[in-house]
């Protein structure tokens, strides 16, 4: 019998299992195309409403200003139907030690019940989303794009920051289908790009060429993708942009709102966007609206709004909980089905209200 059919006293709560960052790249690596499939779906009940995903809660800490933790609640409808919420820190102090800056873990919770049922290393789940909606975006807007012949041929793109989210990105741009005519990169670290390259070298038949100057890099790229860890705009010049490039905006905070008002803007979702300071955040504040958004990666999706080719085009996602969730329960269903899953006995315990 299910545990949700019969009276209320014949409820139970679900099994409890850790999975580990280990299980989770097993479950992912090399199916990035399926995985951008379930973001383009959690993509689609969001835009349906069928989502819920409240504002996104930060913990600061007075005396270390770089770092932050961050909760994002959310449910997720339709057949994915699971709450949750990743819980990820940053602390950019962590890369000089040679310690990736973000870790996290995720938490999914019974519909039914409420009870968590898994709690999953979620990092890679968090870098696998974010590259999986990068993908996404990037080879919808090219093919969107008004009077565009580029969606076919290959791509000069432009890393700027070399860090975990790049290289899952690169594997994700490939991994649907865009082929690289040539690979810039640039980092404000220069070993960092070194180290991006070297990896590069390993995987990319593209000639890689480590730029000292980010305008060469940003000059140099039909594909421009920022993942950096910027507090605030550091890039200012609208020129560098006049060529009209895709600009991957994940950091979210590298451009001026100069850039952003010569832009074409996409967000993953407005008000989530017009939050933390982020460069569409700050524009609103400068201009007092929000008419520089032309629409949501859902608009795109749907026509309701098309990118144009005569300007800069510049998809800035603030990140949405939902997508964590959609990617962690596939992951839980992979397991489970492969019987890997590794449940903690007796996890939920004194589960009588009278003892």
């Amino acid at each position: 019998m299910d545990r949700y059919q019969g009276s209320r006293h014949m409820l139970q709560p679900p099994s409890f299992v850790v999975i580990s960052g280990a299980q989770v790249q097993a479950a992912t690596s090399g199916r990035e195309e399926e995985i951008t499939r379930i973001v383009r779906a959690a993509y689609e009940l969001h835009g349906a409403g069928l989502t819920v995903n409240p504002d996104s809660y930060f913990l600061r800490f007075p005396d270390r200003p770089s770092a932050r933790i961050i909760a994002l609640p959310a449910s997720i409808g339709g057949e994915t139907d699971v709450h949750g919420m990743k819980w990820i820190s940053s602390f950019p102090e962590n890369v000089a030690s040679g310690l990736p800056r973000a870790s996290a873990v995720l938490i999914l919770n019974d519909t039914r019940t409420g009870y968590p049922f898994a709690c999953l290393e979620a990092s890679i789940i968090s870098a696998s989303r974010t590259a999986a909606s990068a993908a996404l975006a990037a080879v919808e807007l090219r093919a969107r794009r008004e009077e565009s012949a580029d969606a076919g041929r290959p791509v000069r793109v432009g890393f700027f920051g070399t860090g975990l989210i790049a290289r899952y990105v690169h594997t994700y741009l490939a991994g649907n289908g865009l082929v690289f005519g040539e690979v810039g990169v640039h980092d404000a670290v220069p070993e960092h790009a070194e180290g991006f390259r070297g990896y590069l070298a390993r995987t990319e038949k593209a000639p890689v060429t480590v730029h000292d100057s980010p305008e060469d890099l940003v000059r140099g790229s039909d594909l421009v993708v920022f993942a950096t860890v910027a507090g605030e705009p550091h890039v200012t010049d609208p020129s560098w942009f006049t060529h009209n490039p895709l600009v991957l905006h994940l950091s979210l905070r590298d451009l001026a709102p100069e850039i952003i008002l010569s832009s074409y803007n996409v967000v993953d979702d407005v008000e989530h966007s017009m939050k933390a300071n982020t460069s569409l955040h700050l524009t609103e504040q400068r201009v007092g609206n929000r008419d520089f958004v032309a629409g949501s990666l859902y608009d795109v999706l749907h026509g309701k709004t098309t990118p144009p080719g005569d300007r800069p085009v510049v998809f800035s996602p603030f990140g949405l909980g939902v997508l964590d969730l959609a990617v962690a329960r596939y992951v839980h269903e992979r397991l489970g089905a492969t019987g890997d899953l590794r449940t903690v006995p007796d996890f939920f315990h004194d589960l009588n209200r009278y003892g």
